[in-house]
């Protein structure tokens, strides 16, 4: 009796650990696979995404703001593209900007 329970217990404990890892498995693969936002977006247009910040006339655009520093920006340091909160869906350049871009703290 103990030793079928000890089989259960690896059995379910082994179970759980594959669908774990297949639950963040598809995650990771569609972090990795996001499209681009294109600055003729409706979204991107409206907060006036650029996607290199030296080329903006924005008059709340200060010297030295990117993507890359802002609070709202979720790509890894280094990298070109990644995540941003107010897009959805899409990888912003690192080196962009939009009208709400915030200082990291």
């Amino acid at each position: 009796m103990i030793e079928s329970r000890r089989h259960f217990l690896k059995v379910a404990a082994g179970t759980a650990a594959v669908a774990a890892v297949a639950g963040i498995m598809p995650r990771l693969a569609r972090a990795a696979d996001l499209p681009h936002l294109s600055p003729s977006d409706g979204t991107a247009q409206a907060l006036g995404y650029v996607e290199d910040n030296t080329k903006t006339s924005n008059p709340k655009h200060k010297a030295g703001d990117d993507c890359s520093n802002c609070q709202f920006y979720q790509g890894k340091a280094g990298a070109a593209w990644g995540p941003c909160q107010l897009f959805p869906g899409k990888d912003v350049s690192a080196k962009g900007w939009c009208v709400s871009h915030q200082p990291k703290a």
